[in-house]
């Protein structure tokens, strides 16, 4: 996905043995559609060379703000009007205090204090070890750039090049690229909670063995994400899935459809938005075995009885909080067939206000898929593409139900 199509990307390195990261950030922006100019410190330039990220980025690199090539010698005005954001990664401990203190050495520095801050957002990546980040000093200066106007994106957790381990990582670039592609997105969601269960539940026969579906829960991953980036505050629930958690979400891991509704319904209090996009198991056994169930060579096959599983959804929306309008349900239907119909069918039978439908066949561990929208009204058809895609056209969606 384009997702930075016609945006223009000053991406500032500081020095850090995080640049290498840098380079990757770059190919990142680059194929989401941005064009990216890359200015550096000379302290960044110990670390990577110019001639790399010029390669990368296809632009040539500044690092001087006496570089001939600018005609009015001002790359720091010029740079900082034609961005549309400026990504400073990484960001040093020694960098972040120039900017709280509002220091100008040099042309990175100088292009921050420069830039247009109603108009041209300032992200920035931290990078150092981690008893840097906990100084007392490094978090006064984070405050104050933070209350500034800068976005500070936050640091990851593990080894550090020094041989230490703990806080003060630069975020890796595909995180990176997901927090700069968040910050074009418009805040439809800001002050919500929206909570959303994704993925399918497996219903444990013995201690191998289980029912369960095809669904990956790709589809209530990229919903998570897409409300995340519209400014909400989201809960995913989710079932058994090899899915990385998408940047700011909270994640709750559950196995069972029993799990999955004790889940929600811890959240679901907190929440002013339910999208349940799980594809829960209908039905359990009634009696999970201790021990593997082995053949005996005799060729019996088990017995085995189910019972039904409790439909989380139909129980949300029937709450004191739905019925009042407090919290707004949304459903997912995945079918086989007849789709219209069973969709209608089943947003009347759950009692949600919106629904969405889908063939699971087609759409289970796909990217892309296509979406009907039921709600009482008739049905609105979203064109197969890009579950992300989809998903913001969902929230949209939403979003428009809530200002009515």
């Amino acid at each position: 996905m384009n997702d930075l199509a016609g945006k223009h990307i000053v991406l500032g390195l500081s020095g850090g043995i995080a640049c290498y990261k840098s380079a990757e950030l770059c190919r990142g922006l680059i194929r989401a559609g941005a064009t990216v100019q890359v200015v550096m410190t000379e302290a960044a330039c110990q670390f990577i060379t110019p001639v790399t990220m010029q390669a990368l980025s296809g632009r040539p690199v500044v690092v001087s703000q006496w570089d001939a090539r600018e005609g009015n010698n001002m790359p720091h005005i010029n740079f900082s009007r034609e961005a549309d954001a400026i990504v400073v990664a990484p960001a040093s401990a020694d960098f972040i205090a120039k900017l709280a203190q509002g220091r100008a050495d040099e042309l990175l520095s100088l292009m921050c204090l420069a830039r247009p801050s109603g108009t041209v957002p300032l992200l920035l990546a931290p990078a150092m070890n981690r008893e840097m980040w906990a100084h007392p000093a490094t978090q006064r200066n984070l405050a104050q750039v933070q209350a500034d106007g800068a976005q500070v994106l936050g640091v990851g957790v593990g080894d550090q090049a020094c041989g230490e381990t703990g806080d003060g990582r630069m975020l890796e670039p595909d995180e990176l690229l997901d927090e700069i592609v968040a910050r074009f997105q418009p805040k439809l969601l800001r002050g919500e909670h929206v909570l959303v269960t994704a993925g399918p539940t497996f219903e444990a026969i013995d201690p191998v063995r289980g029912l369960t579906n095809l669904s990956s829960g790709k589809m209530g991953f990229a919903i998570a994400r897409a409300a995340r980036e519209a400014g909400a505050q989201v809960t995913l629930v989710t079932g058994p899935v090899a899915l990385p958690t998408p940047r700011g979400v909270q994640r709750v891991d559950v196995r069972s459809a029993l799990q999955m509704q004790a889940a929600v319904q811890a959240a679901a209090p907190q929440a002013s938005v339910f999208v349940a996009a799980a594809a829960v198991a209908d039905w359990r056994p009634a009696t999970s075995a201790d021990q593997k169930i082995k053949k005996d060579g005799s060729g019996d096959v088990p017995a085995l009885h189910f019972v039904e599983n409790p439909d989380i959804l139909a129980g949300v929306a029937a709450s004191e909080r739905a019925r009042s309008g407090a919290l707004y349900c949304v459903g997912f239907a995945a079918e086989s067939h007849d789709l219209l119909a069973h969709a209608q069918a089943k947003r009347q039978r759950k009692g949600v206000p919106l629904l969405v439908g889908n063939i699971g066949p087609e759409t289970f561990g796909r990217d892309d898929n296509t979406l009907l929208l039921v709600d009482e009204r008739g049905s609105i058809e979203l064109p197969r593409g890009p579950k992300l895609g989809l998903a913001r056209q969902l929230v949209a969606e939403i979003a428009r139900r809530l200002a009515r």
